[in-house]
């Protein structure tokens, strides 16, 4: 059963009890005596100590865990606080996703049915103003475990790089005709000629007809 046990008959110092542990430096361990130095001398303030733990605040040796330096940024501190609340009442917010919302008598009611006789009339409506005051000191309106995905915007998003073959051009090559010349559509040639040292006209005139005759 994800239900707490622990209950304070001092709701109405809650919110005092979590300001003053923002105002201090974390403990290697919340002890009764950390908790007399807050200010908090009751021997009923001492029930906190409990609640912490079945937030995940503490461990079971009073040991501060991740929950409760998440909960000293106090930009989300209430956040952080919600997200406690809904792990501790787990089968609360089971019967009903908005069970920071009910008031003390729906929560009691809630919470007979779920304790199932296990717990006496009186307990249960200790623990149902219990969890109306932390819910009173949360924000349940986007708890701190929610990340939010932004789109990114026009200026953000880059267009992929798509390297492009250059265009191949077709090449289509004519029938050898008889004279066994070769007519080639589409393509340019450029031919680099090595001439001869010789001041042999006819050399010279010799190679051009050549071309002439096999390039047309």
């Amino acid at each position: 059963m994800a239900l707490p046990d622990s209950y304070t008959i001092k709701t109405g110092s809650i919110q005092a009890y979590f300001d003053a542990m923002l105002d201090a430096q974390p403990p290697e361990r919340f002890s009764v005596k950390f908790l007399e130095n807050l200010g908090f001398t009751s021997t009923n303030d001492r029930l906190f100590i409990g609640i912490l733990k079945d937030l995940g605040f503490l461990n079971r040796d009073g040991t501060p865990q991740q929950r409760y330096f998440d909960y000293l940024d106090r930009t989300r501190s209430a956040q952080v606080l919600a997200d406690g609340i809904r792990e501790a009442y787990t089968d609360l917010f089971a019967v009903n996703t908005k069970a920071n919302e009910f008031s003390v008598q729906d929560a009691k009611n809630k919470l007979r049915t779920l304790y199932s006789g296990k717990k006496t009339d009186l307990v249960i409506g200790n623990i149902a103003k219990t969890f109306r005051a932390l819910c009173d000191c949360a924000d349940f309106s986007g708890t701190a475990s929610t990340r939010q995905e932004r789109r990114p915007t026009d200026e953000q998003i880059e267009e992929p790089h798509v390297e492009r073959d250059a265009p191949v051009r077709q090449q289509h090559e004519e029938p050898l005709p008889s004279s066994g010349k070769i007519r080639v559509s589409g393509l340019q040639y450029h031919i680099n000629i090595v001439l001869p040292e010789t001041r042999d006209q006819a050399v010279f005139d010799a190679i051009f007809k050549s071309l002439r005759d096999h390039l047309g």
